[in-house]
């Protein structure tokens, strides 16, 4: 197994710890990300999702326990180096844009860090065509649809070139387009740069694409593993306010209405093929 780019060991914040009549936020929780891996944290609203986002770039400290990411314990002494390891985007790609056009919103942080014009250069234009974006360097932001505004806001976290890129519920204001067009860019970007992935999301057909898959409820991790497994609980995840993928929901439909499906499928290519092979034998 790859290395341990971030990891929580009993990890638990109560934002007023001082309130013993008030739950922690996040509750003991202990967890490994490995270099070039792909987790989806998942979880409904007030799951603690938000918070261990937070602990996970230092915008917060472990009451108990400790975060440990590159190799380093967080703390206040190792803070910005782990920072300038890592690269975040965010639900609302509006609120991250400060430039004028593309290029100089990407360039943004460059010149924040001090690196050299030239270099700054090669890397905006690199960054960019990672993502596609390329054609749209002297475009305005807010110009631009939605799929590729969060894609100019990944471009701009590679520009300075992470070793691990936190999504916190990049796609959950995109519609089914733009959301393809940002999962996509990422899963390219993993086979191409090998880059390390943490996606914070509430949405499940995202969430298998990934290769482990952490759900969280009230603050505790409850499960986690590869998506097979954790969709093999399928019943308890509904229960926890969870959507499946449509194509397992639709395979549930048809198992029960008697279709002799030798699975619950997760996506919808594989739920059409074994329809297909089924009826094509009849």
């Amino acid at each position: 197994m790859n290395s341990i780019i971030l990891s929580f060991q009993h990890v638990t914040f109560t934002y007023t710890p001082e309130d013993e009549t008030v739950a922690p936020a996040v509750k003991d929780v202990s967890l490994a990300v490995h270099d070039g891996e792909w987790l989806a944290i998942v979880g409904h609203n007030g799951s603690g999702k938000s918070t261990m986002v937070k602990l996970m770039n230092g915008l917060l400290f472990p009451g108990e326990g400790s975060v440990a990411a590159m190799g380093m314990d967080m703390n206040e002494e190792t803070l910005w180096d782990i920072r300038s390891q890592m690269g975040m985007v965010f639900q609302n790609p509006d609120n991250q844009f400060v430039g004028a056009t593309v290029q100089d919103d990407v360039a943004f942080a460059l010149e924040n860090n001090g690196v050299p014009h030239a270099e700054m250069v090669k890397r905006v234009k690199e960054s960019l065509a990672h993502v596609k974006m390329s054609d749209y360097l002297d475009h305005e932001p807010h110009h631009l649809s939605g799929g590729q505004k969060q894609r100019v806001a990944i471009a701009g976290a590679l520009a300075l070139r992470p070793r691990l890129l936190i999504l916190d519920e990049a796609t959950s204001m995109l519609d089914p387009q733009g959301r393809m067009e940002v999962i996509e860019t990422i899963q390219a970007l993993r086979e191409s740069t090998g880059l390390t992935v943490i996606s914070i999301t509430h949405d499940l057909e995202e969430a298998a694409l990934a290769d482990r898959i952490l759900v969280m409820n009230v603050g505790e991790k409850i499960m986690e593993g590869p998506p097979e497994t954790v969709f093999a609980e399928g019943n308890r995840l509904v229960e926890l306010g969870l959507d499946l993928p449509f194509a397992m929901r639709v395979s549930h439909l048809l198992q029960e209405a008697g279709v002799p499906l030798g699975k619950a499928h997760m996506s919808e290519e594989g739920l059409v093929e074994e329809l297909w092979t089924f009826y094509s034998k009849k």
